[in-house]
């Protein structure tokens, strides 16, 4: 990825807009995909206890927001 706000991380926000994880799985960073993903998904699935199910919406959003700020640090 070249820059926040380049293509590619808005191609990588609209991907883990629809599934949470698959923005950062489209960078190349398999961790975050899966924490995210496991987080959201669990979440999600226990949505009836109310406070789960919150915090898997917000988490999803800030995977949303990762996915488009990404930058990558580069050693000069």
């Amino acid at each position: 990825m070249a820059e926040q706000g380049s293509g590619g991380n808005v191609i990588a926000a609209l991907c883990s807009f629809f599934i949470p994880g698959l923005g950062q799985l489209v960078q190349g960073r398999l961790f975050a995909a899966i924490l995210f993903f496991v987080v959201c998904g669990v979440g999600y699935f226990l949505w009836v206890l109310i406070i789960p199910g919150i915090i898997a919406a917000l988490v999803h959003l800030w995977a949303i927001i990762d996915a488009a700020t990404f930058t990558t640090r580069r050693r000069f």
